[in-house]
């Protein structure tokens, strides 16, 4: 298992040398454990670079099943821990840009001042591959919207308002509430995030589409790009909270919303400390923005 753990965090790193920083290694134990998986299985998982490691075509198959395996060791882990009372632990989420910005910062705080021996391993993502880490157990729990995924366990968290970006300038920024229809004819840069986007959704009711100049995965490029006068975007009000980008932002017509919510594919396999951190946010949920 040691072997498979090292392996885990070589790829997710993509270095030898910081993963062996990691698990406090040397480099040469890890490329020990790596070739001794290797000479065992027949098969070169790894190739080595200057500029890091990738798996090989070989390794690309076989890897999945070593995170998997490494996972439902760790739940193991975990389960034992519960039984035994102990206050430690490891919890797994995936969340938004949103969230990661201005709501785990002071929960992490507020939760390992009760629970110092919990672990946090934090993924960010869009609501596709959140659900996607879901279901193959990459991820105990995630932060999604309940109309973006399917098949797994929901709850609701908050509703947030999506607000219209423009920049400072633009002569939308006059208007107090902007029509859906009036920035449908403007450059658009849209925020990726999986296969559903809740402002797609509202113009598809309208039965406008955007003129889509960029797609961008991240909201801070897309504010910066506003900022330039490279187009128009709508954002999540969440993530808009203590900026300092010269933009302007107003509500929509018709306004524009988003669940936030928590999923996971069952709670009988959610690790102790997830099912602590799930209940301690629930618990101080009205004072989170």
């Amino acid at each position: 298992m040691k072997r498979f753990i090292a392996m885990q965090k070589i790829v997710e790193l993509g270095s030898f040398s910081k993963a062996a920083e990691n698990l406090g290694y040397t480099q040469s134990a890890l490329s020990q454990m790596v070739s001794s998986l290797e000479s065992e299985f027949s098969v070169k998982l790894l190739n080595r670079f200057r500029t890091g490691t990738k798996l090989t075509l070989e390794g690309e198959k076989i890897y999945p099943l070593i995170e998997k395996t490494v996972n439902q060791y760790f739940m193991v882990i975990e389960k034992v821990k519960e039984i035994r009372g102990l206050e430690t632990g490891i919890v797994r989420m995936g969340t938004l840009a949103s969230i990661s910005a201005h709501w785990i910062p002071g929960l992490l705080k507020d939760f390992q001042s009760l629970y110092p021996g919990v672990e946090f391993v934090i993924h960010q993502g869009d609501y596709t591959s959140i659900h996607e880490w879901i279901k193959t157990g990459a991820i105990d729990f995630g932060f999604v919207n309940p109309k973006a995924v399917s098949g797994l366990e929901i709850i609701e968290l908050k509703e947030g308002e999506m607000l219209a970006v423009v920049p400072e300038n633009h002569h939308l920024a006059k208007e107090k509430v902007i029509p859906l229809d009036r920035l449908a004819d403007e450059a658009f840069i849209l925020l990726e995030e999986g296969h559903y986007y809740e402002p797609l959704e509202a113009f598809k009711l309208i039965g406008k589409r955007p003129n889509i100049k960029y797609t961008i995965h991240d909201d801070y490029t897309i504010m910066t790009m506003v900022e330039a006068g490279l187009g128009v975007s709508i954002l999540a009000e969440l993530v808009l909270h203590r900026t300092n980008y010269h933009i302007s932002l107003h509500q929509t017509e018709p306004p524009i919303y988003r669940t936030l919510a928590i999923g996971y594919k069952d709670e009988e396999s959610l690790p102790i400390a997830s099912r602590k951190f799930i209940a301690y946010l629930r618990e101080h949920l009205s004072e989170l923005p």
